[in-house]
């Protein structure tokens, strides 16, 4: 290999790396708003009645 292949290959691992991190940090503040939601919910959510039981739930487990 040149070394012109060597950093054409490393240019493309370092630009799937930053595209991974960005999907990473956009998961992260995703979660943090879900968490901030639930917390600033939670008091008028507890006041309310069940509308489904843990046996209407469904879950679709997705396989990696």
């Amino acid at each position: 290999m040149t070394i012109e292949t060597d950093l054409k290959e490393i240019r493309n691992l370092l630009s799937t790396l930053n595209k991974k991190v960005d999907v990473l940090l956009e998961d992260k503040e995703t979660l943090q708003y879900m968490v901030l939601a639930e917390k600033s919910l939670k008091e008028f959510l507890d006041k309310e009645p069940d509308i489904y039981t843990v046996k209407d739930v469904k879950v679709k487990v997705k396989h990696s």
